[in-house]
């Protein structure tokens, strides 16, 4: 069974996290969500979430795919939190799959994983990120070696079931979708 980590940064998009949390979990995924200081994680409409750990205890462990959902001021906190920086740049090394939807990719950026890739994000989101990648789309979803990036909330269901494809295939992909009455 694929392993994946969600950091939930207090400020988090939650209609991205829990999306994406909530897809993975229906194709058999094990996910782990960890908060970035143990305490429960108020997101940036107010729900308030209980990660599964905090992220220190995961730091040396190494996960099929890293997702990092965006909202701000979380994916400001996930840029500027030196362990989530850590997971990112090990992932990279490991050749893992990264994955950051809406304002995320500028985590990428502040790790430096992004040079010379073509994504997408937020708009504005990357506007201030030291490092550039080579182009920004806008487009929903781009894909890029291992990098994956989404554009905002609007799609987040479209992303959840890429990185289900990309994690188990096309078949339990098509099978989670079909869960959820999209037609």
């Amino acid at each position: 069974m694929p392993r994946v980590l969600v950091p939930l940064a207090p400020g988090f998009e939650e209609l991205e996290a829990i999306t994406i949390t909530d897809l993975l979990v229906r194709a058999g995924v094990d996910v782990i969500t960890a908060s970035l200081d143990g305490k429960p994680v108020t997101a940036s409409r107010g729900t308030t979430v209980i990660a599964k750990t905090p992220i220190d205890q995961v730091k040396d462990e190494v996960f099929d795919l890293l997702v990092l959902p965006g909202g701000l001021p979380g994916a400001n906190f996930l840029r500027d939190n030196e362990t989530v920086q850590y997971l990112i740049k090990h992932h990279d090394q490991q050749h893992k799959t990264l994955a950051a939807i809406c304002a995320a990719p500028k985590a990428l950026a502040q790790a430096g994983v992004l040079e010379g890739k073509t994504v997408t994000c937020y708009p504005g989101s990357l506007d201030d990120s030291p490092q550039q990648p080579k182009q920004i789309k806008n487009t929903a979803i781009e894909i890029d070696g291992n990098i994956i990036t989404s554009r905002g909330p609007g799609t987040a269901m479209d992303f959840a079931l890429l990185l289900i494809e990309k994690l188990l295939g096309r078949e339990k992909r098509d099978a989670v979708e079909k869960q959820l009455v999209r037609e």
